[in-house]
């Protein structure tokens, strides 16, 4: 069976209704399309939480080493990271309770996307959520 995304209507009424955006892999390098991405989400108004090891901060925001170690619940777990990785970040996803959870373009593991989803979460897949922001709020 295929994974498919939420039709359109659906992905915009997650991105009107989240406020805090977990973004796990999120480089401070500015020329890396994380950084990128997570700075226009905070244009967007978005509270950015970055999820990596190694660095103190990115964008301002204080970084945690994993999920697992966030002080305060997110509305959504944005995923930069290789494919590989992402089995483990779903368990993390689980464990804290993730509504939601995000796999930017590239990012493809359809077992683990249909676990988040048996787990009760909201899946997109191998989807840009700056470009789905674009346009689907057309701000």
């Amino acid at each position: 069976m295929a994974f498919q995304n939420p039709p359109a209507p659906e992905i915009k009424k997650l991105l009107e209704t989240v406020h805090r955006i977990a973004v796990v892999g999120l480089s401070p390098n500015p020329v890396r399309p994380s950084h990128g991405v997570a700075l226009a989400l905070q244009g967007f108004g978005y509270q950015i939480i970055p999820v990596r090891p190694g660095v103190d901060e990115v964008l301002g925001e204080k970084a945690y080493t994993d999920l697992r170690h966030l002080p305060a619940a997110v509305d959504l777990v944005d995923v930069f990271r290789a494919s590989e990785y992402v089995d483990a970040i779903v368990d993390d996803c689980i464990a804290i309770q993730a509504p939601a959870l995000w796999l930017q373009e590239g990012v493809v593991n359809l077992a683990a996307a249909e676990r988040a989803r048996q787990a009760g979460m909201f899946v997109v897949m191998d989807r840009c959520i700056y470009k789905a922001y674009k346009e689907l709020l057309g701000k």
